[in-house]
Formats: C-alpha cells, sequence, structure tokens
C-alpha cells in the first residue's frame, strides 16, 4: 500500500479520540479496512482464477459493466459519474457481512445516537468489521437502558478517499440488486454532506433509480425488468409499513400527558401492530420472506430510526434531475450547490423554492 493510501485511510477513519474506547474503535476499523485492500486482487487475475465458480464470475462480469456503465460519459450511453478508481479489484470477504453496524436510541425517541467524525461529520451508527465487536457494543448500549439494533452490510463507499474494491458479499444479491448497489455506492462520492445521511443516502438512492432506469432502457431482459418491479414493489411495501410506525411512535413519544408506563405500553401496542401488518404483507406477497431477517432482530426505535434516510428527499432530488432535462452531471453539481446551503434550507433548494450558492 502506497504511503498516499495510508493517508487516505487516516483522513476517512480517525475520529475525534477522547478516550480507549474510541483508539479501539479505531484500531479495528483501521486493521479491517487495510485488511480488505491488502486481499484485493484486479477483476482481471481474479476473473482468470480457475478456480472461480461459473456464477462467481458471472457475477463479477455483471459488476464490472455495471461499473463501466456508471463511469462511461452521458453521452456515450452511460451515467457521467466521476471514476475514483473503486470496483476495479475483487475481494473475497470470507464471511456473510463485510461490516456490521449498531444503531441505538432512547427509549422514547426515533432519532439515532450519533457519533462524530472529521471527514464524515455525525453519523448515526458504528460500523464493526467484526461481528462479535459489534455485538458487545450493542451490549454497551443494551446496558445503558437505549434500544439497539445490529445488522450486517454487505457494501459500503469510502467516498472515493480510498479505491473500493468489489466485495464477495455483494454478490449474493440478485443481478437487479447488484447492478442498483455498484450505481449506489459510487454515487457517493460525487456529492457528500457531512453529518447529514438523510441528504446523502436520498441523493444515492435518486441517482440509484434514474440508473436503474437507463440500465433496463439499455440492457434490460422482461426478466431482469419484472425482477426489478418486484422487488421495488415489496420494497414500497415493506417501507410504507416502517414509516408509518415510525409516525406513530414519534407522536406517541411527544405526547406530553402520558406517563413513561403509558408510553412503553403503547410503544409495544404499535411495535406489536406493525409485525401483524407484516405477516399480513407477506401473505399477499405468496410467503416472500426477504425482510424476515429485519423483524427477526427485533423491530425497535433503533432499526425504525434509519428507515427515513433512504427515501425521504428522493422525490425532491428526482423533481431536481427534472429540471436540468435529466443531465446527470448538472444534476450533480446542482445537488452538490444544495448540499453547501444550511441544513433547513437544503430540501427548499432541491425544490426549486430557494437560489442555490
Amino acid at each position: 500500500m502506497t504511503s498516499r493510501s495510508l493517508a487516505a485511510l487516516a483522513l476517512v477513519l480517525v475520529p475525534a479520540l477522547s478516550g480507549c474506547a474510541d483508539l479501539a474503535y479505531l484500531t479495528q476499523a483501521a486493521g479491517g479496512q487495510l485488511d480488505l485492500l491488502r486481499r484485493a486482487r484486479p477483476l482481471e487475475t481474479a476473473l482468470a482464477d480457475p478456480s472461480l465458480s461459473a456464477a462467481t464470475r458471472r457475477k463479477l462480469q455483471l459488476a464490472a459493466d455495471a461499473r463501466a456503465f456508471a463511469v462511461r460519459p452521458e453521452d456515450q450511453g452511460g451515467l457521467g459519474l466521476p471514476d475514483h478508481g473503486s470496483f476495479r479489484k475483487y475481494v473475497d470477504v470470507g464471511r456473510p457481512a463485510v461490516v456490521w453496524n449498531v444503531f441505538s436510541a432512547s427509549e422514547f425517541s426515533v432519532a439515532l445516537d450519533t457519533a462524530c467524525f472529521p471527514v464524515a461529520g455525525c453519523v448515526a451508527y458504528r460500523g464493526y468489521f467484526r461481528e462479535a465487536d459489534a455485538q458487545a457494543d450493542a451490549s454497551r448500549r443494551r446496558a445503558a437502558g437505549r434500544d439497539v439494533s445490529v445488522g450486517g452490510v454487505s457494501a459500503y463507499s469510502t467516498l472515493g478517499y480510498l479505491k473500493d474494491p468489489l466485495l464477495s458479499t455483494m454478490l449474493v444479491y440478485p443481478d437487479h440488486t447488484l447492478i442498483r448497489t455498484v450505481i449506489h455506492e459510487l454515487s457517493h462520492p460525487s456529492v457528500y454532506v457531512p453529518g447529514d445521511t438523510v441528504f446523502n443516502e436520498s441523493y444515492a438512492t435518486a441517482v440509484e433509480e434514474e440508473g436503474m432506469r437507463r440500465w433496463l432502457a439499455a440492457h434490460g431482459t422482461p426478466e431482469l425488468r419484472e425482477a426489478d418491479r418486484l422487488a421495488g414493489q415489496r420494497q414500497e411495501g415493506f417501507e410504507t409499513l416502517l414509516l408509518a410506525a415510525r409516525a406513530d411512535l414519534e407522536q406517541l413519544y411527544a405526547a406530553s400527558d402520558l406517563t413513561d408506563e403509558q408510553r412503553r405500553a403503547r410503544k409495544a401496542e404499535v411495535l406489536r401492530g406493525l409485525n401483524e401488518r407484516y405477516a399480513a404483507l407477506k401473505t399477499e406477497w405468496g410467503g416472500y420472506a426477504g425482510y424476515d431477517a429485519y423483524f427477526a432482530r427485533g423491530v425497535n426505535n433503533a432499526s425504525l430510526g434509519a428507515v427515513a434516510a433512504y427515501a425521504t428527499l428522493v422525490p425532491d432530488f428526482q423533481a431536481l434531475l427534472a429540471r436540468v432535462g435529466g443531465h446527470l452531471p448538472a444534476f450533480v453539481e446542482a445537488a452538490r450547490a444544495c448540499g453547501k446551503r444550511p441544513q433547513p434550507e437544503r430540501a427548499p433548494c432541491l425544490r426549486g423554492e430557494t437560489t442555490a450558492p
């Protein structure tokens, strides 16, 4: 690894240390990232490996094609996203998730606890490269009375500071999800506002949606289009359930005339009703169980707190894209300009209600 890569790694991972716990977190984060970078090998080498299964080789080639599509200039049939060199290498992670994220919130709030870093700003989770470390953190938070959720992550972005490899954890996705994931992660370095997860994830989701629409128009088969349509329909139904429960809890926690015991009882009612509505939705889906793992972890304030991040501002970003005539490079510049405004002005800027600086 070059000194430039090491410097970039430090820039991405070094938090504002305040004690031994932060130092331990930094150590595992740096060690996990270094391990991935050291084990990554060029895609060409991986694809030429005779021990690679045919299924893995096909998925790797699809990911490579999606990457090329994402960074190809728009006038040449691509998306024109900036090319920071990511996804040119591949690493077999050797575990079911690359990182496990820990989310937490207080007993009577869906606002997530945050941790602040120099580059990323304040983020609503901590990521661990070992599941045992994530579970240990989760246990400490539960002991402190927090609602906690732990979930495995199959991909993430270092925002262009490092050349992220393709990960074996991404290849378990169906084809449409793999294509979407490549586009989503490659979009993050182009627009990133430290501390504003909703803005950042909604932006990447909007790019993902537009990118997938264009991929299907250019390369889609009837089977791929149907798989993507069905997955989108299920995701919409899932998010609608969770957002409704999240809104119910927000209203409950804001009520000033309730005791903690009453809030606790009504919170349990809301969560029980959510689980019942999910069971009914599964029946409508013919038993599709793709979201069972989410519910099996136990739905609480922490797991609901992150629901809005990927969807809240997507319609506003899509409206911005329409205003620039669907030209993605112009959209990226306009989104970046809105991101420079104070947080309360960002959504109005996306909607064209203010003038971007």
